[in-house]
């Protein structure tokens, strides 16, 4: 009996290596859903909300590199794809979007539930079509596939109901092969000469570098450069090794300023980094990146290098330097720390926000995936969580949306046996406890963690920085460990410094189930980034002075 192009979609998915699809089921999708359930090699993850379903797949693609799947049924269901999907595209995931559509002979028809989804697709996605043929659904789906894995984006497919029941032709042979790999050789002389040449080298690294621990920390005493890094940097070098300065931009360190405003040379790994008001626009900069429309994308590239980070490496040959910049930072750095850890340690009053990720950072599994949602809690995931390597840090980096927290640590958690965290924030946590369902229905042994202060504490900051009074942050408190007990996972409510060591402890302890740990925090604690333009300054400590005075 000949398949349906349904199951002719799922099987080649399947056999492309795709493990599982996350999505909600509806009409429209009937047809997929009896080819998942035939095939019984792709596991569906029933989610509670399809935004859910985005970020975890976008999520389980950003650690492990690979193509994953969601899906959502006509109309509502594909449109709540769609934050996760942009999640996906701006931070480069490789992600096959499936939505479910009416009967093609009803489209035009202003149908219940109909929408245009390929226009409405048509920006978030690298490759985008609708199967319109049964005979095109394996072509059509190994397409997207590939689409999603070469240019490491998001591949949509629509899939209307009628089509998805015909009968399919599936040919094994015309999934053979993979794609080629390009290898580039580029003439390193001037860059080898610039560094030669430079008295204040500084290496800056991004999420490029990944992998290349060893190489980088070799040319850091080479050529005696520090190593400051952009939030996807984040757990590729020891935070506590001397040749590391830290994170640069808003949630950097001062280390790390000081690093870059006495640089001569920034040799740019990996990183398009957004933040250039941190960059003197005069630092000649060595940009790599095997992506060539990175290269001076947002600053001048003196000498671009198209190369993966690696292959630069180990074809770089440069002198030794007797003279190591990186020592002129080690004060600063040992200042920085006591100054950090001076706030984790506070035992008195309010629990600080810094002391629980210090608190999870001690009893964190060495090999952690920490995902950590937009925020706040951002700052205190970056600075607070001073790691060796070893660890991975998983963010929403370019959109920066609330609320990935959750589900973006469910999808982690499905593609490893490690050890998987995640820091929320209150607004965030709201934002996604649906996903709470889901991870309890297939128990995904993510251990969270709750920062509550009953605010949306970084637009409290920036409305003060920018001369505003407080308004609109306010939010209703929530006892986020009740709300998770009643779904069946094991919490944890701590609101004295005292109780939090036992909570952490226990909740990482507990390995093959998931638990929420939340920690009531001080909401007057305020991130302040390492270096301010004096405007933000002045008027941060206008809105300060004018509340005291009120």
């Amino acid at each position: 009996m000949e398949s349906t192009a349904a199951e002719v979609i799922i099987e080649t998915l399947q056999k492309l290596g795709v493990e599982r699809i996350y999505g909600i089921p509806g009409d429209s999708l009937n047809p997929v859903m009896d080819a998942i359930r035939k095939n019984g090699k792709i596991k569906f993850v029933q989610v509670r909300h399809e935004e859910g379903a985005a970020l975890e797949a976008a999520f389980e693609s950003k650690a492990t590199g690979k193509v994953t799947v969601c899906m959502g049924t006509s109309g509502p269901g594909s449109i709540h794809l769609l934050n996760g999907l942009y999640d996906a595209k701006m931070d480069h995931a490789s992600v096959v979007a499936l939505t479910g559509q009416v009967e093609t002979e009803l489209i035009g028809s202003d149908y219940f539930q109909e929408v245009n989804l390929n226009e409405l697709f048509s920006d978030v996605s690298v490759f985008n079509a609708e199967i319109v043929n049964p005979k095109s659904a394996q072509m059509l789906t190994k397409r997207a596939y590939r689409e999603a894995l070469i240019n490491h984006g998001v591949s949509h497919l629509t899939l209307p109901a009628d089509i998805m029941r015909l009968p399919s032709p599936f040919n094994d042979d015309f999934l053979e092969g993979s794609h080629a790999t390009a290898k580039y050789s580029p003439d390193l002389t001037d860059v080898q000469d610039a560094i030669n040449n430079s008295k204040k080298p500084l290496i800056f690294i991004g999420k490029g570098a990944v992998g290349s621990e060893p190489a980088i920390m070799a040319l850091s005493e080479q050529i005696g450069a520090p190593i400051i890094y952009a939030l996807n940097g984040k757990g590729i070098v020891d935070d506590l090794d001397k040749h590391v300065a830290g994170s640069l931009g808003l949630l950097g360190t001062k280390p790390s300023v000081k690093a870059i405003e006495s640089a001569d040379l920034l040799i740019m790994l990996g990183s398009s980094y957004p933040y250039v008001q941190f960059i003197s626009p005069d630092l000649k900069t060595i940009q790599v990146d095997l992506n060539p429309a990175a290269l001076g994308k947002r600053r001048r590239a003196d000498m671009p290098v198209i190369c993966d980070v690696a292959g630069f490496l180990s074809n770089l040959k440069v002198e030794t330097k007797t003279n190591k910049y990186y020592m002129t930072i080690q004060d600063e750095k040992a200042n920085w720390i006591k100054n950090l850890e001076k706030r984790e340690q506070m035992d008195t009053g309010p629990i600080r926000p810094e002391a629980v990720s210090a608190m999870v950072r001690k009893y964190a599994d060495p090999d952690a995936t920490v995902v950590v949602d937009t925020g706040n809690v951002t700052v205190w995931g970056v600075r607070n969580f001073r790691t060796g390597p070893g660890r991975r840090f998983i963010y929403s980096s370019w959109l920066g949306s609330m609320g990935v927290g959750i589900p973006g640590s469910i999808g982690v958690s499905f593609s490893t046996e490690r050890q998987v965290i995640a820091f929320v924030g209150d607004g965030s946590f709201a934002m996604s406890m649906p996903e709470l369902v889901t991870m309890k229905k297939y128990n995904r042994p993510v251990k969270l963690f709750a920062f509550n202060n009953s605010e949306l504490g970084m637009i409290k900051f920036e409305e003060e920085v920018m001369g505003y009074p407080e308004y609109g942050v306010d939010l209703y408190p929530i006892n986020f460990a009740k709300v998770a007990e009643a779904i069946g996972i094991k919490s944890f409510r701590v609101e004295k410094f005292e109780d939090l060591e036992s909570a952490v402890k226990e909740s990482l302890a507990l390995k093959d189930e998931p638990t929420v740990v939340d920690v009531v925090i001080d909401p007057d604690e305020a991130p302040m980034p390492p270096k301010l333009q004096f405007a933000q300054v002045k008027g941060y400590i206008t809105s300060l002075l004018k509340e005291k005075l009120q």
